[in-house]
């Protein structure tokens, strides 16, 4: 099975990016399956229905969210209207949405994808990620009753995120952090055959500060006060990144995991898509 997973969707730029470039890179890579981080899609905070929609127009199968998933009001009711727009697993049960789904292919096989959101430095107060995921798992076992596992982990420190790979490593397929905006060039397979990359970076534009304006995250960083003004999205020209991840079918272990990087700014590691 090959996934592709586009990193953290930021404002118009990434939106313009995803709906230029998605229908060629599914196709060149022959993806079977297509997952996007739409965490900032609605102007840097979170995401709407219509949003959804045209993610799913685009060829999309399912999508992510993070720290930012209830910011657009109108998500408290679509949510649980659409079981491929996930929140994170680990937010309690009572909470609206899902934080798991299974997508099937048409010729039967089955991918079960996985949002976790870390703890440290985050500001949400979640169940743990570990015991979620051994919960979600105790149901699925790779090569018996599902093909593959894709685990998007939303988490600020890099060292959440390597822990919870190398404690998945052998039951799911691929983990995959987002939520740092910054593509992290440590694609690799662990010892037991799980995929793993720190942070597919950010669909958005770079020449910002994470996505963001950089005038006012500069003014919060040298005043030391939040400043009046609301952060808004970079405007300028984007860059798509993502991870491209092909797993045995037999198995469910991860054959190969390489960066998908195309854009304005950053180092350009799909020419052939241009």
């Amino acid at each position: 099975m090959k996934i592709l997973f586009i990193g953290d969707i930021a404002g118009q730029a990434g939106r313009e990016m995803l709906n230029a470039h998605l229908e060629k890179i599914k196709a060149h890579h022959k993806a079977d399956i297509v997952i996007v981080d739409g965490d900032n899609s609605a102007n840097g905070f979170g995401i709407t229905e219509k949003i959804c929609k045209e993610y799913y127009d685009l060829g999309t199968d399912c999508i992510t969210t993070g720290n930012h998933v209830w910011d657009q009001r109108e998500i408290l009711s679509y949510i649980t209207r659409d079981p491929s727009l996930l929140r994170a697993a680990n937010y309690p049960d009572t909470t609206p949405g899902q934080g798991a789904c299974i997508k099937s292919l048409p010729d039967g096989r089955k991918i079960l994808i996985m949002h976790l959101m870390g703890r440290v430095y985050m500001p949400e107060s979640l169940d743990c990620p570990f015991a979620t995921a051994d919960k979600i798992l105790k149901n699925y076992q790779l090569g018996a009753n599902i093909n593959a596992i894709f685990v998007d982990i939303h988490a600020e420190a890099t060292s959440e995120k390597m822990a919870l790979a190398h404690y998945l490593d052998g039951r799911v397929s691929a983990v995959v952090g987002t939520h740092t905006h910054i593509p992290t060039a440590d694609c690799h397979i662990l010892e037991n055959g799980t995929g793993f990359q720190t942070d597919a970076g950010m669909t958005g534009c770079y020449d910002s500060v994470i996505g963001m304006e950089k005038d006012i995250p500069i003014l919060r960083f040298t005043r030391k006060i939040p400043g009046k003004n609301r952060m808004t999205p970079a405007k300028g020209k984007g860059t798509l990144c993502g991870t491209i991840i092909k797993t045995d079918d037999s198995t469910g272990k991860t054959l190969s995991i390489e960066p998908v990087i195309l854009g304005a700014f950053l180092k350009n590691q799909n020419s052939y898509l241009d």
